[in-house]
């Protein structure tokens, strides 16, 4: 999405990255960055919990608005939980749930070959 961002900036279409790998997002050089300290796929805010995400949001329509200068990254002010305990645990494979995580890539596989299927029918 960073790429993506650039090409539309040199296009003049202003744009606005929500995200939580900010090391990356920043290096690549986007114009206005909204960083969440969440894990990766929840740049936006805690799945079903709509005030967080709809402020998340608010953040970067501000940013929009008001970024006068290129490269502004600001960050959100929440967080994921209040102990930090996730990052101990995000996409951590152990003896313990390597045969649920096993099951559900499975599970997500056979899914996608069947709308594959589906699609080319």
């Amino acid at each position: 999405m960073s790429l993506v961002a650039r090409h539309l900036e040199a296009e003049g279409i202003p744009t606005v990255i929500l995200g939580s790998a900010r090391d990356i997002v920043e290096e690549c050089g986007v114009p206005r960055f909204v960083f969440t300290d969440f894990p990766l796929g929840n740049p936006c805010g805690k799945p079903y919990n709509e005030p967080m995400q709809r402020a998340i949001v608010g953040h970067g329509l501000d940013l929009l608005e008001t970024a006068i200068v290129p490269r502004t990254t600001v960050q959100t002010p929440f967080r994921w939980d209040e102990t930090g305990e996730w990052r101990a645990n995000f996409m951590h494979v152990s003896e313990a749930n390597a045969a649920t995580l096993r099951r559900a890539g499975e599970l997500r596989r056979a899914r996608q070959a069947r709308r594959k299927a589906e699609a080319s029918s």
